[in-house]
């Protein structure tokens, strides 16, 4: 039996005054507890590294022939690897948005699509927020930290947001004690501004200007933190921006801002050097917690947004990031809990955004949540438990102007639509016989292609947004 923490610090007491009185005379310790109980050290820290547009194919221990990530490939060697890990949605904000609510983005509203420069909604529901002043995350949907700050945790950010370009949804209004980054989806490495020149680059609750690379910025401002606050329970959240266009490296700042024309674009040698750089200063993370022996007591989970844009490799899956094919939404995803989860096994059944959410509020909390109120569910205690994942049905839909992307995996089928004006174009596969989806099963399986299509209009009624 394993007692949670919070338990196990309220019994201990009695515990070792009942052994006392037994009428031994040496003094009761805690050696003297029965072994089924398990002495945890004390609550989960947690760390939570996000790269931005990293691809599928893009890490050294996912296959990427031109990528040194000795960091991340030796996280896969203490920990578990997913291969079947997917992004709740296909850009920026739709993945972000599930992860602080651990459910279907959905469900908020308006963030189906990355939120625009500018605070720009791109499609009619995001479009009339944005015009409320109210187009982003509200506070309150934010589940993730504001029950880790009712279990006691302090929590921090340093990197991307994405999640609201209004001062009321900005990360200390979302509850974060400490929180310093970029508002927006893209940022200039080393002016530290969007494409158009205008600045979000934040520190706390105000707009800063700073001098450094971006990604190096994001780490030293985390590690900074991170010494005020190693001998309480934290939530370090890293989402760098990370290998996110511009492709700029370090030591070649042009003193003036990446063209526009050029900004989505760059050498696979430059893309390359930005994922490595950011493996060095996850490498620097993760050695504080070990130079600190919080390694034990700490998780780590990394993982990517979504897929890569032209400029990453996705491979061996089809497509990129903005579309639902497996390239534009399986990802890398990595995480280390050492004692709990075994070390170097291979995750091969399916897993998706929110569901980490529901894990790492399991981790805080010391027991598994009962409120029913999450879409994802806690993956990483069947893997711990080494119980079967089972069949599972996921959903997902992307919007921006007048194009639509859907899609619905159960079991092994998935079905995807891609709606742009008048054109409609559909697919089904069958992700174990043909995972690089080059086989459309559609006309072959009408049976299996008609319950996909009800399953994921059932779910569009259900995940339907209150706002």
């Amino acid at each position: 039996m394993r007692l949670p923490v919070h338990l196990f610090r309220t019994l201990l007491p009695l515990i070792l005054a009942a052994i006392a009185l037994s009428g031994s005379t040496r003094v009761a310790t805690a050696d003297d507890l029965p072994p089924e109980i398990d002495l945890a050290p004390g609550p989960t820290n947690i760390v939570l590294i996000v790269a931005d547009d990293l691809g599928y194919g893009d890490l050294g221990c996912y296959g990427a022939p031109d990528v040194d990530s000795p960091v991340l490939d030796g996280l896969a060697r203490s920990g578990i690897r997913f291969t079947q890990f997917y992004s709740n949605g296909p850009e920026c904000s739709p993945t972000r948005t599930a992860l602080m609510t651990g459910r279907y983005q959905q469900r908020v509203g308006g963030l189906e699509c990355a939120i625009g420069t500018h605070n720009v909604g791109r499609y009619d529901d995001a479009i009339r927020l944005a015009n409320e002043h109210q187009l982003g995350l509200p506070p309150t949907e934010n589940r993730l930290v504001r029950r880790l700050k009712d279990a006691g945790y302090t929590c921090g950010l340093f990197g991307k947001w994405h999640l609201g370009y209004e001062p009321h949804m900005w990360p200390l209004q979302q509850g974060f004690d400490r929180a310093f980054g970029c508002l927006g989806g893209n940022v200039d490495y080393f002016r530290h501004t969007e494409n158009d020149g205008w600045n979000t680059l934040f520190d706390g609750d105000r707009l800063v200007e700073e001098d450094g690379y971006m990604t190096d910025l994001i780490t030293d401002a985390a590690l900074e933190w991170y010494q005020s606050v190693k001998n309480r329970p934290f939530f370090l959240y890293v989402p760098y921006t990370a290998p996110h266009s511009p492709i700029q490296v370090p030591g070649e700042d042009t003193g003036k801002l990446t063209p526009l024309d050029e900004w989505n674009r760059g050498p696979r040698h430059k893309y390359a050097a930005m994922v490595e750089h950011m493996d060095r200063g996850i490498g620097r993370i993760l050695e504080a917690l070990q130079e600190d022996n919080l390694e034990r007591n700490t998780l780590v989970i990394f993982m990517s947004d979504n897929g890569a844009d032209a400029n990453g490799r996705n491979a061996p899956w089809t497509g990129n990031k903005g579309g639902l094919f497996e390239g534009g939404i399986r990802v890398p995803c990595i995480v280390r809990w050492p004692g709990r989860l075994p070390e170097g096994q291979v995750v091969n059944h399916p897993a998706i955004t929110m569901d980490f959410t529901v894990s790492m509020l399991r981790a805080a909390e010391g027991q598994a949540d009962e409120t029913g109120e999450f879409d994802g569910i806690d993956i990483l205690q069947q893997i711990e438990e080494d119980r079967p994942v089972g069949e599972r049905t996921l959903f997902w839909r992307a919007r921006r102007g007048d194009r639509t992307w859907k899609a619905v995996r159960s079991g092994s089928l998935k079905r995807i639509w891609k709606l742009e004006g008048d054109r409609q174009q559909q697919w089904m596969f069958d992700l174990e016989a043909d995972p690089r989806e080059q086989q459309n099963l559609l006309d072959e399986r009408p049976e299996d292609a008609r319950r996909l299509a009800e399953l994921h209009a059932e779910w569009e009624q259900e995940v339907r947004a209150g706002r």
